[in-house]
Protein backbone atom coordinates (compact mmCIF):
# COMPACT_ATOMS: atom_id res chain seq x y z
CA UNK A 1 0.00 0.00 0.00
CA UNK A 2 1.21 3.48 -0.73
CA UNK A 3 1.48 6.40 1.67
CA UNK A 4 -1.21 7.70 4.00
CA UNK A 5 -1.09 11.51 3.92
CA UNK A 6 -2.44 13.77 6.66
CA UNK A 7 -3.67 16.97 4.98
CA UNK A 8 -5.63 19.99 6.16
CA UNK A 9 -7.36 23.15 5.08
CA UNK A 10 -9.33 26.09 6.41
CA UNK A 11 -11.58 28.39 4.42
CA UNK A 12 -14.69 30.56 4.43
CA UNK A 13 -17.71 30.78 2.17
CA UNK A 14 -21.20 32.23 1.82
CA UNK A 15 -22.80 28.90 2.84
CA UNK A 16 -21.71 26.04 5.09
CA UNK A 17 -21.17 23.72 2.13
CA UNK A 18 -19.22 26.36 0.20
CA UNK A 19 -16.90 26.85 3.18
CA UNK A 20 -16.42 23.08 3.54
CA UNK A 21 -15.70 22.66 -0.18
CA UNK A 22 -13.18 25.52 -0.06
CA UNK A 23 -11.44 23.92 2.96
CA UNK A 24 -11.23 20.63 1.02
CA UNK A 25 -9.68 22.62 -1.85
CA UNK A 26 -7.05 24.01 0.53
CA UNK A 27 -6.26 20.42 1.52
CA UNK A 28 -6.08 19.40 -2.15
CA UNK A 29 -8.88 16.81 -2.06
CA UNK A 30 -11.95 18.73 -3.31
CA UNK A 31 -12.07 16.99 -6.69
CA UNK A 32 -12.49 13.47 -5.27
CA UNK A 33 -15.47 11.50 -3.97
CA UNK A 34 -14.40 10.97 -0.38
CA UNK A 35 -15.14 7.57 1.12
CA UNK A 36 -15.01 7.52 4.92
CA UNK A 37 -13.14 4.69 6.56
CA UNK A 38 -13.19 3.49 10.11
CA UNK A 39 -10.00 4.31 11.86
CA UNK A 40 -7.63 1.34 11.57
CA UNK A 41 -4.20 1.90 10.04
CA UNK A 42 -2.70 -1.02 8.09
CA UNK A 43 0.86 -2.11 8.92
CA UNK A 44 2.55 -1.25 5.65
CA UNK A 45 2.03 2.39 4.68
CA UNK A 46 4.10 5.27 5.94
CA UNK A 47 2.21 8.27 7.31
CA UNK A 48 3.29 11.61 5.83
CA UNK A 49 2.12 14.92 7.31
CA UNK A 50 1.76 17.48 4.52
CA UNK A 51 -0.52 20.49 4.28
CA UNK A 52 -1.86 19.82 0.80
CA UNK A 53 -2.29 16.50 -0.99
CA UNK A 54 -0.37 16.01 -4.23
CA UNK A 55 -2.21 14.92 -7.37
CA UNK A 56 -3.83 11.66 -6.29
CA UNK A 57 -5.57 10.87 -9.57
CA UNK A 58 -8.25 12.11 -11.97
CA UNK A 59 -11.16 14.28 -10.74
CA UNK A 60 -14.29 12.37 -9.77
CA UNK A 61 -12.53 9.26 -8.61
CA UNK A 62 -12.95 7.75 -5.12
CA UNK A 63 -10.47 8.46 -2.34
CA UNK A 64 -10.58 6.70 1.02
CA UNK A 65 -10.13 9.01 4.00
CA UNK A 66 -10.43 9.34 7.73
CA UNK A 67 -11.85 12.84 8.12
CA UNK A 68 -12.61 15.43 10.75
CA UNK A 69 -14.42 18.60 9.75
CA UNK A 70 -15.98 21.52 11.56
CA UNK A 71 -18.08 24.13 9.77
CA UNK A 72 -19.53 27.03 11.75
CA UNK A 73 -21.70 30.09 11.08
CA UNK A 74 -20.27 33.62 11.10
CA UNK A 75 -18.87 34.68 14.46
CA UNK A 76 -18.22 31.16 15.79
CA UNK A 77 -15.05 29.05 15.92
CA UNK A 78 -14.76 25.45 14.76
CA UNK A 79 -11.89 23.03 15.25
CA UNK A 80 -11.15 19.70 13.57
CA UNK A 81 -8.43 17.23 14.36
CA UNK A 82 -7.04 13.79 13.65
CA UNK A 83 -4.73 11.85 15.91
CA UNK A 84 -3.04 8.52 15.40
CA UNK A 85 -1.15 5.88 17.32
CA UNK A 86 0.91 3.10 15.80
CA UNK A 87 2.09 -0.15 17.24
CA UNK A 88 5.60 -1.50 17.17
CA UNK A 89 4.62 -3.85 14.34
CA UNK A 90 3.03 -1.07 12.29
CA UNK A 91 -0.77 -1.31 12.57
CA UNK A 92 -2.47 1.49 14.40
CA UNK A 93 -5.55 3.63 14.88
CA UNK A 94 -6.78 7.05 13.84
CA UNK A 95 -9.14 9.09 16.00
CA UNK A 96 -11.00 12.08 14.60
CA UNK A 97 -12.80 14.82 16.55
CA UNK A 98 -14.48 18.17 15.84
CA UNK A 99 -15.58 20.88 18.25
CA UNK A 100 -15.30 24.54 19.10
CA UNK A 101 -11.87 24.66 20.76
CA UNK A 102 -8.49 23.41 19.57
CA UNK A 103 -7.55 22.47 23.14
CA UNK A 104 -10.77 20.53 23.72
CA UNK A 105 -10.43 18.70 20.39
CA UNK A 106 -6.80 17.84 21.13
CA UNK A 107 -7.73 16.53 24.61
CA UNK A 108 -10.61 14.41 23.28
CA UNK A 109 -8.36 12.93 20.58
CA UNK A 110 -5.79 11.92 23.21
CA UNK A 111 -8.53 10.39 25.39
CA UNK A 112 -9.95 8.50 22.40
CA UNK A 113 -6.55 7.20 21.36
CA UNK A 114 -5.94 5.98 24.92
CA UNK A 115 -9.27 4.12 24.89
CA UNK A 116 -8.50 2.66 21.46
CA UNK A 117 -5.08 1.48 22.61
CA UNK A 118 -6.71 -0.21 25.62
CA UNK A 119 -8.96 -2.22 23.28
CA UNK A 120 -6.04 -3.67 21.36
CA UNK A 121 -3.34 -6.10 22.35
CA UNK A 122 -0.64 -4.15 20.51
CA UNK A 123 2.52 -2.49 21.79
CA UNK A 124 2.02 1.17 20.79
CA UNK A 125 5.18 3.22 20.25
CA UNK A 126 4.02 6.37 18.46
CA UNK A 127 1.28 8.99 18.92
CA UNK A 128 0.59 12.17 16.93
CA UNK A 129 -2.19 14.77 16.91
CA UNK A 130 -2.95 17.45 14.31
CA UNK A 131 -5.66 20.11 14.85
CA UNK A 132 -6.82 23.09 12.75
CA UNK A 133 -9.42 25.76 13.56
CA UNK A 134 -11.33 28.38 11.60
CA UNK A 135 -13.59 31.36 12.23
CA UNK A 136 -14.83 34.41 10.37
CA UNK A 137 -17.06 37.32 11.35
CA UNK A 138 -18.77 37.63 7.95
CA UNK A 139 -18.99 34.13 6.41
CA UNK A 140 -19.23 30.47 7.32
CA UNK A 141 -15.86 29.00 8.27
CA UNK A 142 -14.63 25.45 7.89
CA UNK A 143 -11.62 23.47 9.10
CA UNK A 144 -10.81 19.98 7.82
CA UNK A 145 -8.10 17.47 8.66
CA UNK A 146 -7.98 14.24 6.66
CA UNK A 147 -5.84 11.13 6.45
CA UNK A 148 -5.90 10.11 2.77
CA UNK A 149 -5.20 6.47 1.95
CA UNK A 150 -3.05 6.06 -1.15
CA UNK A 151 -4.32 7.33 -4.48
CA UNK A 152 -7.77 7.65 -5.98
CA UNK A 153 -9.48 4.92 -7.98
CA UNK A 154 -12.53 4.74 -10.28
CA UNK A 155 -15.89 4.88 -8.54
CA UNK A 156 -17.51 2.51 -11.02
Amino acid sequence: MSTIRVVWGTATGPTALAAYDAALAEAGVHNYNLISLSSVIPSEPAIEVTETAPDLGPPGEALEVVQSSATVPPGERGAAGVGWARSEGGPGIFYEVDGTSEDAVRMEIREGLAAGRDLRDWEFVEENVYVESASDDAEYASAVVLATYGESHPVV
